[in-house]
């Protein structure tokens, strides 16, 4: 999977949705507004297969506004926390792939749905309307969520966070302790349906659906992720930045007030001919002669003027010596 996720994305990265993290909470705090000014409107648009199938397609995409709890002040703190980790996700996999994980979980919760609603009536005697409308209460975003976060425990398993600004927990137990409020959760919905509430096996389907898209995609794809040659090029360019931000800083003599060690780290390009550096000339650019022996860099003002170091045979070895530059010649002159 990993493979094909790779071609897709060179084939059609370029028509992923950027920041879709902003698009999918600025959907779900539209979705408070509206539960709160106008509740009756939500009703619209939930994702009921008994009202698409005669003609409410709108439920199909509208249902990502349904909200997925009550609103109060700790919904506000959760929608900040789904924020800064969906955007870490987005920013660590990429557009395309993040797309595809979000996108992706809501095909499965919609496929999910209409399953319920062909199978639930049959094996458990309920009315078609009586399914839909409940299928449409249990699928919100509350799910979509729940699986951004655990994508974020299992790729920052180390990453620390302050539960109830207090304690510090690391984000794999934090993963733990939200698994087993749903393991809770689940076996107070089975309670249920063993008295004979067999509705309430729609919320385990619901929760069941963003697991498999968990599963799919995370599992199949992790510590397997592939760089493209342009992230490659970008994670390159980073790493030299930061090691000549940090030979800057070194040439400076910062620390050296404060007693700390100070390592020397020297430029990593030099020109023969000029001495100048990629310090001294941050914008300068350096390439190799391939008609020296050896390693010899010169700058682009002197790459193609400076004079070739070759070997030379002698009875005593091998002697470097030095060949006149490629001087490109003058154009003829045309005399009257």
């Amino acid at each position: 999977m990993n493979d094909f996720l790779n071609n897709m994305e060179r084939k059609y990265g370029r028509k992923a949705v950027p920041h879709l993290t902003s698009i999918m909470i600025g959907l779900i705090a539209a979705g408070y507004v509206l539960q709160v000014a106008a509740p009756k409107l939500l009703e619209y648009l939930t994702l009921n297969p008994y009202l698409i199938l005669r003609g409410q397609i709108w439920r199909i995409l509208t249902w990502v506004l349904i909200p997925p709890q009550g609103f109060d002040i700790f919904t506000i703190i959760m929608l900040f926390f789904y924020f800064s980790i969906g955007m870490s996700l987005e920013r660590t996999w990429g557009d395309f792939r993040y797309n595809i994980y979000i996108f992706g979980g809501i095909l499965i919760s919609v496929v999910a749905a209409f399953l319920t609603y062909a199978i639930l009536p049959a094996a458990g005697g309920l009315p078609t309307l009586l399914t839909g409308t409940a299928i449409g209460a249990f699928f919100s975003t509350q799910y979509i969520c729940m699986s951004i976060l655990l994508a974020y425990a299992a790729t920052f398993p180390d990453a620390v966070v302050l539960l109830m600004f207090v304690i510090p927990v690391k984000m794999k137990y934090f993963g733990f302790i939200y698994a087993a409020f749903m393991l809770y959760d689940a076996v107070q919905y089975f309670r249920a349906i063993s008295v004979g509430g067999i509705i309430y096996i729609i919320p385990v389907i619901a929760m069941a659906a963003s697991l498999v898209n968990f599963a799919i995609f995370f599992f199949t794809s992790r510590n397997r992720v592939q760089l493209t040659p342009q992230q490659k090029k970008r994670q390159k360019e980073f790493r030299r930045q930061i090691l000549e931000a940090d030979s800057r800083r070194q040439a400076a003599g910062e620390g050296a007030g404060s007693g700390q060690k100070v390592v020397e780290i020297g430029p990593r390009h030099r020109c023969e001919v000029c001495g100048r550096t990629n310090l001294s000339d941050p914008d300068l650019e350096f390439r190799f002669c391939s008609k020296c022996q050896g390693a010899h860099e010169y700058c682009m003002e002197h790459l193609y003027t400076h004079i070739h170091i070759v070997p030379q045979a002698g009875p005593s070895g091998d002697s470097p010596q030095q060949e006149k530059p490629d001087v490109p010649a003058a154009p003829p002159t045309h005399e009257e």
